[in-house]
């Protein structure tokens, strides 16, 4: 019964151990995840205000660019290209997992539904291009023999724009080069600390923009240099803020998740703790009571 009682006390000490570093750890998340809900905060003001000027200025430009693309050469087009549709030969798809572990089913709900839509919407990979950001994405689809045009991994928990520049710069000219016609976001959106949603984004052609949007802002803009000259400078920056706004409202939904998941794996150290502790004390009074019963025992066989 003593080694018993040992073993118990052991257990005990060790979930103990184990509680401590998921409490310190859901603490960081936490913490991490307060940061990332304010700079996403920031951002959606930024790219609201972008969005705004953006669908102002195209609401006149798209009939026009339609009419020039029946009579111009691609090559002529320009910032066009981001804005009109043309025929799909290949989907580009950027993917963004984490690049660590101890976040729950975070990254297993991107990955599983991410593989469902490519095979729903898809033949063969030679009908789409893949991008992964995030150590986790990368390596799944290399295991299975998807190959990725680009990759970016270990990701500050606060990604700045200049951090992610290069693969946004990369997704957009790869675009504008035709490796893709078309360019979807894919990754979980932060709701609250509790909730993340898998969402699929079209980013480029950039045309969501309702031009009917337009009509409800009373201002109007001096421009200067000419509308197509500002439209070649916007258009591209405005591209990449929708990847990079991506970008950060997955990193809070991680956060979320890996709080989460420490959460959880705190609560459920503290109920183990609780059970041992009770197995303690009935092993530890079973013990008692049979020493107990051996000394009266004993002091009958005197008698």
């Amino acid at each position: 019964m003593g080694a018993s009682l040992n073993e118990i006390k052991q257990r005990i000490a060790s979930t103990k151990k184990t509680s401590q570093i998921t409490k310190a750890m859901q603490m960081v998340s936490a913490a991490k995840l307060t940061k990332s809900e304010a700079s996403s905060r920031n951002f959606q003001e930024y790219a609201s205000k972008v969005r705004s000027i953006v669908t102002h200025l195209v609401a006149s430009q798209l009939a026009d660019l339609e009419e020039i693309t029946e009579a111009t050469s691609n090559d002529a087009l320009n910032y066009h290209s981001m804005l009109l549709k043309r025929p799909v030969k290949k989907t580009g798809y950027i993917v963004i997992t984490s690049d660590g572990g101890l976040v729950g089913g975070y990254n297993s709900s991107i990955l599983k539904q991410t593989m469902g839509m490519l095979s729903d919407d898809h033949t063969s990979q030679d009908e789409y291009v893949m991008i992964a950001i995030g150590a986790t994405g990368a390596d799944f689809f290399k295991a299975r023999g998807i190959n990725l045009a680009y990759e970016l991994r270990n990701l500050s928990d606060q990604p700045s724009f200049e951090e992610v520049r290069k693969i946004v710069s990369m997704a957009t000219t790869m675009y504008e080069s035709e490796v893709f016609d078309e360019l979807y976001v894919c990754y979980n959106h932060h709701i609250n600390s509790l909730t993340s949603q898998f969402r699929v984004e079209k980013m480029l052609p950039i045309s969501d923009l309702d031009a009917d949007e337009a009509t409800t802002y009373e201002q109007e803009y001096i421009l200067e240099p000419s509308k197509d000259i500002i439209l070649d400078t916007l258009l591209p920056q405005y591209a990449e803020s929708l990847i990079y706004g991506a970008i950060v409202d997955a990193k809070t939904a991680e956060h979320a998740a890996g709080m989460t998941a420490m959460k959880t794996a705190t609560d459920n150290a503290q109920n183990i703790i609780s059970d041992l502790t009770i197995s303690y004390n009935r092993a530890r009074q079973g013990a008692i009571t049979q020493e107990i019963t051996e000394i009266v025992a004993g002091a009958a066989a005197l008698e």
